[in-house]
C-alpha cells in the first residue's frame, strides 16, 4: 500500500512540473506583457518549490520505511537505492536553483550580481529540467516496484 502511495506521488509531482514547464509558463508569456508574465511564472516557482521540498521529503521518508520493513522482513535491501537518491537530486534542485539562484537573479536584474540574468535564467533552467527527470524517473521506477 505505501508503496502505491510513493508512486503515485511520485506520478502527480512529475506531471505536476511538467504543467509548469510546458504549459503555465508558456501561456504566462503568451497572453500577459513581459512584467506581469514574470510575476506571475516567479509565484508559481515559490509555489513549486515549497511543493517540491514537501513531497521530496515525504518520498524520502515513504522510501526509508519501506526500506526499514523489508530489511526486518529479512530481505536485502540496499539502504541507498535510486528510489531514494532520486528524491536527494530532486531536492538539491530545489534548493539550489530556487532557493540558491532567485536571489541571485533579482541582483542580476538590477545589474548589481555575480553574473548575467541569461546565465543564471539558464542553470536554473537546468536545475529544473534535471529535477524534473529525476521526478519522472522515481515515478517510472516506483510503479515498477508495486506492479
Amino acid at each position: 500500500m505505501i508503496g502505491k502511495l510513493q508512486a503515485l506521488l511520485a506520478a502527480l509531482w512529475g506531471g505536476f512540473l511538467l504543467c509548469i514547464a510546458f504549459v503555465a509558463t508558456p501561456s504566462a508569456f503568451a497572453v500577459l506583457e513581459r512584467a506581469q508574465a514574470g510575476a506571475f511564472v516567479a509565484r508559481v516557482f515559490a509555489i513549486e518549490a515549497q511543493v517540491s521540498l514537501a513531497l521530496g521529503l515525504v518520498l524520502m521518508m515513504i522510501e526509508r520505511r519501506l526500506t526499514r520493513d523489508a530489511n526486518e522482513a529479512g530481505q536485502t535491501v540496499p539502504q541507498f537505492a535510486m528510489r531514494l537518491l532520486l528524491p536527494v537530486i530532486a531536492l538539491f534542485c530545489t534548493i539550489a536553483g530556487y532557493y540558491g539562484l532567485q536571489p541571485l537573479m533579482a541582483e542580476a536584474r538590477t545589474g548589481t550580481g555575480v553574473a548575467s540574468f541569461a546565465a543564471l535564467h539558464g542553470l536554473s533552467l537546468a536545475f529544473f529540467g534535471v529535477k524534473g527527470l529525476a521526478v519522472l524517473a522515481l515515478a517510472w521506477i516506483s510503479q515498477r516496484r508495486t506492479s
